[in-house]
């Protein structure tokens, strides 16, 4: 049995922090592997890249995701209790209570709303001369997926609740203010959310037929039983939030458009092209860096041993980035998913595997309507300059996002 390749420091914690998306790949390239072992928190963690090694990581007969994420984790974004964190029976049926609000009419529903809301604000944006592109999404944001979760949000109430949205993001990679930020906004998100869980129940509140809030608040496990009114909240947290955190790919959308203007006029028109340009999108820019789990029982794998228990983390930025499954990774190249046929371990920005049995995010197809229709607005909706501003996407920073948040000028209607 062959030793996991070892990385020479004794613990890489603040390697982690310090690199960011960088680290798993510089390390995989480094030992010219694409599976290595290290330590994190002083906890001996193996690390994997590429097509098989998310194969592997998607195998539910193989890894749990119980104890997977540190603690920060699901104190800031995902929640304890929530479906990230389940494994089995268990994640199999509150995976499906996901399912059932992501039909393709109820997706398509969602991306109506945003697309209303985005045109509604754009002579707002006429009037003030310039705007920043990623403060001004995430409330529109906000609006779109309460209203179409069942939500009630009253206008005073949105900058606020976006706030709390995006704190929860950027807290589990941060320490000191940012990462307690995260913590103590998903209290209060979740405080709220479990008030109105509570409401919908007793029938003060009329939640609408097939509703996030509706089916979440009258979803019963396999025993009869309703989800603890924390549990409820954590997981229409994880409907809200996902949504919100969609911003990020927006920013990016623009910053292609910006980076690359022939494609401006191709996505103009062309589903086709909007589709290639969106999943490249997604691939390219960094979104998620990595994905956790442990090891269920020891098995051996292409010559390595995994011992039951291990912690094993998943490089999804640098699977998007693997040379054998994207040539010229570093190229921003939306043709090359002309006639693609979809690959559930070599595309993963938001996990790898089946949506519906797997933990592939349930909230994936929402990302590319959402995605879409941005596209769509920032092409022909409106025109707009692009000023001076710094643009430049620090890989060191999870999540990743360019400083300015780009800003643009002189926006006017064109349709």
């Amino acid at each position: 049995m062959a030793s996991i390749p070892a990385d020479r420091s004794p613990d890489s914690t603040l390697a982690l922090l310090r690199e960011g998306y960088r680290f798993i790949g510089d390390r995989c390239d480094r030992y010219d592997t694409d599976i290595f072992q290290t330590r994190l928190r002083l906890e001996k963690t193996i690390c994997l890249r590429g097509r098989e090694a998310a194969a592997l990581f998607y195998d539910p007969e193989r890894f749990v995701r119980a104890g997977g994420a540190p603690k920060r984790v699901q104190r800031t974004l995902t929640g304890a209790g929530g479906v990230q964190g389940l494994d089995g029976a268990a994640h199999r049926d509150r995976k499906a209570m996901f399912m059932s609000v992501m039909t393709p009419s109820a997706v398509r529903q969602l991306g109506q709303l945003f697309d209303d809301e985005w045109q509604a604000r754009v002579p707002d944006w006429e009037r003030a001369g310039r705007m920043t592109l990623y403060d001004e999404v995430s409330p529109l944001l906000t609006r779109a997926v309460c209203a179409w979760a069942g939500v009630p949000l009253a206008a005073a109430e949105v900058t606020r609740r976006t706030a709390w949205m995006r704190a929860m993001v950027e807290g589990p990679a941060a320490f000191g203010p940012r990462h307690w930020r995260g913590v103590v906004d998903r209290r209060r998100a979740q405080r709220w959310l479990g008030e109105i869980i509570e409401r919908a129940r007793v029938g003060v509140l009329p939640a609408p037929e097939g509703s996030a809030l509706r089916v979440i608040a009258e979803h019963r496990d396999d025993r009869g039983r309703l989800l603890p009114r924390r549990i409820a909240a954590v997981e229409l947290l994880n409907v809200l939030r996902p949504t919100v955190a969609v911003d990020r790919f927006v920013v990016f959308a623009a910053l292609a458009l910006h980076d690359h203007p022939p494609w401006r006029d191709r996505v103009r028109g062309d589903d086709a092209a909007t589709e290639c340009f969106v999943q490249e999108v997604r691939r390219y820019y960094p979104f998620f860096p990595i994905a956790a789990a442990r090891v269920r029982r020891s098995f051996d794998w292409q010559g390595y041993h995994f011992p039951q228990g291990r912690r094993v983390l998943l490089d999804l930025y640098g699977t998007n980035h693997h040379e054998a499954l994207w040539p010229e990774p570093e190229r921003f190249l939306p043709e090359r998913f002309a006639g693609w046929r979809g690959d559930p371990f070599a595309l993963v920005p938001q996990g790898g595997g089946d949506h519906h049995t797997g933990h592939r995010c349930a909230g994936e197809w929402i990302t590319i309507e959402l995605l879409r229709r941005a596209v769509t607005n920032l092409t022909t909706t409106m025109r707009y300059k692009v000023p001076p501003q710094n643009l430049a996407i620090d890989l060191r920073r999870m999540p990743a996002l360019p400083p300015s948040g780009f800003v643009v000028a002189d926006v006017h209607r064109t349709a």
